[in-house]
């Protein structure tokens, strides 16, 4: 097993914290918070080893798991990989481009396994209609969420918009061309509320909304391509996938048909895949040591990380 620390016992490490320490692939040797009094108290509740300083902690593991706020992201993995050690980094991969390019230029010197953790590569809804996302033309996310002071520190495109697009650079292959975009500061310093418009060079459009001041939750995507409409709800956990095929001579009575000016006929049916129930932040966690294991290049890359990071920036570039 790998011995694993993490570096952050917030929100977000405490779950990481939780699953490392089950997980049959890692051996959870302890974490490090700059804050000792949170340190100190998450080791009493839980029972995890409270290191110190940085460095012992990452002297003392295989796997360094960033899980510390954004900003702290680039001098964390830095040390740990003057130190040889893999990282797994939360997202966003870094505060700037430049950060993240340096920390990748890291990484391949000292050959070790780099993985962003960019979670929503892992939700089952996704996984569950990946491959039949093919060359998607159009695509429309909407990222709402209630108010959390957690994550103000950075713009909403980094803190939630930044999640689709990931998503939608792992399935368009093609470079991107034009970003335009627009954000509203409400209760933050930085944009609370956002809308962007990616536009690649193949053609295909991605209108992007992100709000982290909504009065409800929501996290759905559709992608529009050749005879196929797909919608992942990634909160739900639910998928629809709704394609068109030629329409048969003689059509039953339930069969939907639709047909166009030029009298072509088509017809509408449903091909839902079935969703698994998995844990995505255990999954996204336990194929990185799969990576390590087998040295394999992670399902997310600090490449990934880095491109996602870079339409980012060009988005929050245009407030």
């Amino acid at each position: 097993m790998l011995k694993a620390g993490v570096l952050g016992a917030g929100h977000l490490g405490k779950i990481h914290l939780r699953l490392l320490n089950q997980s049959d692939k890692y051996d959870l040797v302890g974490f490090y918070d700059a804050d000792e009094i949170n340190g100190k108290k998450v080791e009493e509740e839980f029972g995890y080893n409270y290191f110190k300083t940085m460095d012992a902690l990452i002297e003392a593991v295989d796997m360094v798991d960033i899980v510390t706020p954004t900003l702290s992201h680039y001098e964390c993995a830095k040390k740990a990989i003057s130190f040889g050690k893999h990282i797994f980094i939360e997202k966003p991969i870094t505060n700037t481009v430049e950060e993240a390019e340096h920390i990748r230029e890291l990484l391949a010197e000292h050959d070790i396994r780099g993985q962003v953790g960019h979670v929503e590569r892992f939700n089952p809804a996704f996984i569950a209609v990946r491959e039949q996302i093919k060359n998607p033309m159009f695509i429309e996310t909407h990222r709402l969420a209630e108010f959390n002071p957690r994550g103000t520190d950075v713009p909403v495109v980094l803190d939630l918009m930044i999640h689709d697009i990931d998503i939608i650079l792992s399935v368009v292959t093609s470079k991107v061309k034009n970003v335009s975009a627009s954000g509203v500061s409400v209760i933050s310093d930085t944009p609370d509320i956002a809308n962007a418009r990616i536009e690649f060079e193949n053609g295909c459009v991605a209108n992007l909304t992100a709000s982290r001041i909504s009065l409800k939750n929501m996290r759905k995507t559709r992608f529009f391509q050749k005879d196929a409409y797909i919608s992942v709800d990634f909160l739900e956990k639910k998928c629809e996938v709704v394609k068109m095929k030629d329409a048969p001579t003689s059509p039953g009575d339930f069969d939907m048909i639709l047909q166009n000016a030029e009298g072509i006929k088509k017809q509408i049916y449903f091909d839902n895949p079935e969703v698994a129930n998995n844990n995505a932040i255990l999954d996204e966690l336990e194929t990185f040591a799969d990576a390590i294991n087998n040295n394999t290049t992670p399902i997310v890359t600090l490449h990934d990380g880095t491109e996602a990071l870079r339409v980012a920036t060009m988005i929050i570039n245009q407030f």
